[in-house]
This record gives structure tokens, C-alpha cells and sequence, in this order.
């Protein structure tokens, strides 16, 4: 019995050779993507107003890391080139804003997408719901499935976030009625349970799926029509000038007025910062009401979605990411809008989750931004890419969300410019480097602290100590205690500017990592 027990045994030292050996199975990637979504609309966030309900996304954080501070986008449009390249704003080349907004076009050669490169190396990639990058939405070279309501391709449809949706699916349009965000879930849920993979049921997957809720003016789903009716709705402090340390562009114009009785309202139309539910002369409570109406149907969304993974077994082996292209303020510091370099109007939501890669219920404070999470979609995936992102892989903040971060998190606002032209506007006009009054800038978080830089001369620069001051309404950059800080802010941005080419006459796509 011995030279079989031998044989036996030296048979399964092969075979476990070979299974460590064995390349792990590829994850499949949910990346679900609100639109306009401040982090104090999500019931996790302890920021939240107390009587947010969005059970399915929190069960979601339950499972998985929430992380406090994601700086992902300015605005629609530059969030989504971040996500789709790896790049911040300055290093999206060729991207540009043209003809009837919100019309946008790129070169796909210059501005090659991340999607197409997953495609090219054994993935099945997929993207659902609103899109603002560009005329050309990507299908059969980015996409190998979308569903697509593209808003640069027909700015006569671009409004209509809650109505009747002119969609591309697969290249064939049609007009599809029916509340969108349930739209979305459904062609959502139908990808991942397969009936929209046909012959690709081996391969992984990636599928975006773009929200356009809870982007204004905020129509909910008629089954969620005052059910914050008569929640308390605080004013946030700053609301209303004077704003001391403040830069005087947020003094310009009010995107809030008052009543008679002293209730703050949104501000007529035409104000510096807001959107168009400012003709309904909405009180501030009313305003921020609507608009959390509209999250319980994307959170209903999420629950689906997360019932589909379960019941088709592909739960363990599926990254799932729910974030938002940026955040919102609500009367923050005065704006009624995104585009602000504050947390209130920056911040997005993010929590990712993954049996086996993430513990459950952790919260990770680092500060992250979008071409962070390129990059780890990216490692996690073993997708090698033909350029350099300017992301860090967040893997070991997934496996500990407590371990040491030593990286800086650099974010920005260039309004419609992208690429080389950044850097020459810049320097040769940089009196222009404004967008809907609000100055460029590039901003650095590290350690608790935010230093936010702007590019046009003559609009002081702001530091805060975001431990003892969440709300950032004191503005230290003058404090001499804070001195010392200050310099290693600067240096930290300086260093990260330069290490992402801001400062470059074109992109080179080919560079090493």
C-alpha cells in the first residue's frame, strides 16, 4: 500500500501546487452612480438629517467600508472623464464643451476610456442610464451593452431627468416612459441576472450604472411625494452673509433670499450659483425635502440589485461601489448648487463592498478621489492599461480601512476645461479661470486639514481643520499656530500637481506607471 500512498499523496501535492498557482477568478464590478448626491442624504452618514431612510444602501455600507471623504467631481461632466480615464480634469485630453449645452465631444484616440481596454482583455463591460461625456457614448467600443439616455447627443431631451427618456439600447433608439431611476434598476437587474449577456456568461463583467437622480429641479417617484412632509429641516449657519474669511465671490450673488417672516427661499432665477426649481421660490425646507425624496427610489434600486447578485450566486465574487459623481450644497456657505470646493458642495458618497476583500461595517477616513478608484478597479481586476493613471489602488484601505495612508488627496475644478488648455489658460489669462463666478482651484486633504488653492489672482486661499471645524467655517490660513501646517499643505499640493504633469504642454498616454 505504500507506493500507493505515495503516489496518492505526491497527486495531491500537484494538485495544490496547481490551485495556488491558479490565477484568481476575476471579480466582476457594480459601479452604481447618483447624480448630485450629497453624503447628508445617505442614513449611514452620520451627517444625515435624522429622518433619511435609505435601508438598502446601508445594509450595503453594513457589509462592507464606508470612506468619509470622497472627492470624486466638480460637476457632471468632469467627474465622468475622471471616471472613465483615470486623470484628473488637467489630464483629460481633448475633452471640450461645444454647439447647445449640454453638447460635449472628445477624440477617442486622445482620450481613450478604461471600459475599452477591460473589453480588449476578457471583460464584459456595460453601461446603463444618463450620460454626459461627450456625443459619442462609446457602444461597441467601450460598451459591449448600454442602455443610454445621452444628453450631449440631444440637448432637446437633456432635461429630462424624471420624464419620458429618448435612450439608445445597443445603438437603436427609442423613447421609454416610466420613472427613469426604476428604468435603470430593472435594465440593470436584467444585465446581472444574464438576459442582456447572451454568450458572455463566462467572461466578468463591468457595468456602470448612471443615475440621474437626485439631480435638480427634484421630481420623486410619485409613491414617495411628501414622505418627508414634515421633517425638521435646520438651517445650515452660513446660509446667508457675512461669511468672514470667506473668498467675495460667494457674496456676489444669493442663491437664497428671505420671506417676510425671515424663512430662507430659494433665490429667484439667474443667481450665481443654483439650479431652475428656484422659480418655484421653494423654502429652504421644502427645497431639501424634495430632493431626499427622490433618493428612496435609487435606494430601492440598490436592493434589487443586491437581491440579484445573491440569487444568482454572484455576490462573493462581485466589487460593488455606491457613490456619486459629486455632492450638493444645501444652503452651505450659501450655494444651492455643486462646483464649490467645500465638502458640503464636493463630497460624494462612497461605500465599497466585497465578501472576502472588505470587512463589514467599517468606515475608513482617508481621503480618496475618482482616479483612486480607476486604479483599484484596475488592480483588482488584472487589467493592465497602455497609460499612467493618476490614481493610488485603494486595496489596502479595503482590507483595513485603519491602515497607514501617507498619499495626500488631490482634487480640482477647472469649469469646461480640460487637459494641456488648463495649464495655458492659466498662464496666459488667468483672470479667465472662472466658471459660473466660481474660481478655478486645486485643493489637497491630508491629516484632517484641507488647503484650497484657487488659480485666479486676487481670490485668497482657504485652510481648515476639518476635525474641529466640519463645516468649514473658520478659515485658519492666517492663523500663525497653523503656519507650519500650511507649509506641508502646500508643499503636499505642489508635489501632487507635479506628479500628475498639471503642468504638461500634452499628455503622454504611454508613460510608465
Amino acid at each position: 500500500m505504500k507506493p500507493l500512498r505515495h503516489a496518492l499523496s505526491a497527486f495531491f501535492c500537484v494538485l495544490a501546487v496547481m490551485a495556488s498557482a491558479a490565477p484568481a477568478k476575476r471579480p466582476n464590478i457594480l459601479l452604481i452612480f447618483a447624480d448630485d448626491q450629497s453624503y447628508k442624504t445617505v442614513g449611514c452618514y452620520p451627517e444625515s438629517w435624522p429622518w433619511v431612510k435609505t435601508p438598502n444602501i446601508d445594509r450595503l455600507a453594513a457589509a462592507g467600508v464606508r470612506f468619509h471623504a470622497a472627492y470624486l467631481g466638480a460637476w457632471c461632466m468632469p467627474s465622468r472623464a475622471a471616471m472613465l480615464t483615470g486623470h484628473h480634469p488637467h489630464g483629460v485630453e481633448s475633452m471640450r464643451m461645444e454647439g447647445k449645452y449640454p453638447a460635449s465631444a472628445y477624440d477617442p484616440k486622445q482620450c481613450p476610456f478604461w471600459p475599452a481596454v477591460f473589453r480588449q482583455q476578457g471583460y464584459h463591460t456595460a453601461q446603463i442610464g444618463k450620460w454626459h461625456t461627450g456625443v459619442d457614448a462609446g457602444w461597441g467600443r467601450d460598451w459591449d451593452h448600454q442602455i443610454v439616455w445621452n444628453r450631449p447627443l440631444h440637448p432637446e431631451n437633456a432635461g429630462a431627468y424624471y420624464e419620458r427618456q429618448l435612450v439608445a439600447r445597443d445603438g437603436r433608439e427609442e423613447w421609454v416612459d416610466g420613472y427613469p431611476a426604476d428604468n435603470y434598476a430593472l435594465w440593470a437587474e436584467d444585465y446581472i441576472r444574464g438576459k442582456t449577456r447572451a454568450g458572455a456568461a463566462d467572461k466578468p463583467w463591468f457595468l456602470w450604472l448612471c443615475y440621474g437622480s437626485i439631480h435638480g429641479p427634484s421630481k420623486p417617484a410619485a409613491r414617495h411625494k411628501s414622505l418627508y412632509a414634515n421633517a425638521e429641516v435646520p438651517v445650515p449657519k452660513d446660509i446667508f452673509p457675512p461669511r468672514p474669511g470667506k473668498p467675495d465671490y460667494l457674496n456676489q450673488t444669493q442663491a437664497w433670499t428671505k420671506d417676510a417672516d425671515g424663512t430662507p427661499l430659494a433665490g429667484k432665477s439667474g443667481e450665481t450659483f443654483g439650479d431652475e426649481s428656484a422659480k418655484k421660490r421653494q423654502t429652504y425646507a421644502a427645497f431639501v425635502r424634495q430632493m431626499n425624496e427622490c433618493v428612496p427610489a435609487i435606494d430601492e434600486g440598490v436592493g434589487k440589485l443586491m437581491a440579484a447578485l445573491r440569487e444568482t450566486g454572484q455576490l462573493d465574487n462581485t466589487l460593488v461601489i455606491y457613490t456619486a459623481d459629486q455632492g450638493f450644497g444645501m444652503g452651505e456657505h450659501g450655494f444651492r448648487t455643486k462646483l464649490g470646493p467645500y465638502d458640503a458642495t464636493y463630497r460624494s458618497p462612497l461605500i465599497i463592498a466585497m465578501p472576502g476583500l472588505t470587512p463589514a461595517g467599517k468606515v475608513c477616513n482617508t481621503p480618496v478621489n475618482a482616479p483612486d478608484l480607476v486604479a483599484t478597479f484596475i488592480a483588482q481586476a488584472g487589467v493592465k492599461l497602455p497609460w499612467a493613471t493618476h490614481g493610488r489602488d485603494l486595496t489596502p484601505l479595503l482590507q483595513n480601512p485603519a491602515a497607514p495612508w501617507p498619499h495626500p488627496c488631490l482634487y480640482e475644478f477647472t469649469g469646461e476645461n480640460y487637459g494641456a488648455s488648463v495649464a495655458q489658460l492659466v498662464r496666459r489669462e488667468p483672470a479667465q479661470a472662472e466658471y459660473h463666478h466660481v474660481p478655478w482651484y486645486a485643493a489637497v486633504v491630508q491629516d484632517g486639514w484641507k488647503l484650497i488653492h484657487y488659480l485666479k489672482p486676487g481670490t485668497g486661499d482657504e485652510l481648515y481643520d476639518l476635525k474641529a471645524d466640519p463645516e468649514e467655517l473658520t478659515n485658519r490660513i492666517a492663523a500663525p499656530e497653523a503656519k507650519e501646517r500650511l507649509a506641508k499643505l502646500r508643499a503636499a499640493l505642489k508635489a501632487e500637481l507635479e506628479r500628475t504633469q498639471a503642468d504638461r504642454k500634452s499628455t503622454r498616454l504611454n508613460s510608465s506607471h
